[in-house]
């Protein structure tokens, strides 16, 4: 059994920060890949940020600038850096990971979201 456990959404002004912060527990042998992905109302889910094994970094277009994916491996746990927000940055948020499970298998999985609203 493995979880993801997302933390760190809020309100915040326009111009104000946040850190979301992704945990992962449970059947772990390896994480191989872990990234962000946002929901807003009356879009698609979109790709946010990612963060391979290795060091490769991919970034939306829409926060390249402002947000900064890192991640601290001993602790299997993944940050969103988000600077400069803008409304349009209100959605959910969701972790994802790609985990090899201590039985030798690769799945892909989802935090439950966190709310991030960008607001005056």
């Amino acid at each position: 059994q493995v979880q993801l456990v997302e933390s760190g959404g809020g309100l915040v002004q326009p111009g104000g920060s946040l850190r979301l912060s992704c945990a992962a527990s449970g059947s772990i042998f390896s994480i191989n890949a872990m990234g962000w992905y946002r929901h807003a109302p009356g879009k698609q889910r979109e790709l946010v940020a990612e963060i391979i094994t290795g060091g490769s970094i991919n970034y939306a277009d829409s926060v390249k600038g402002r947000f900064t994916i890192s991640r601290d491996n001993a602790k299997k746990t993944v940050y969103l850096q988000m600077n400069s927000l803008k409304p349009e940055d209100t959605a959910v948020y969701y972790c994802t990971s790609m985990i090899t499970t201590t039985a030798g298998y690769e799945y892909g999985y989802w935090g439950q979201g966190t709310q991030v609203t960008v607001s005056s």
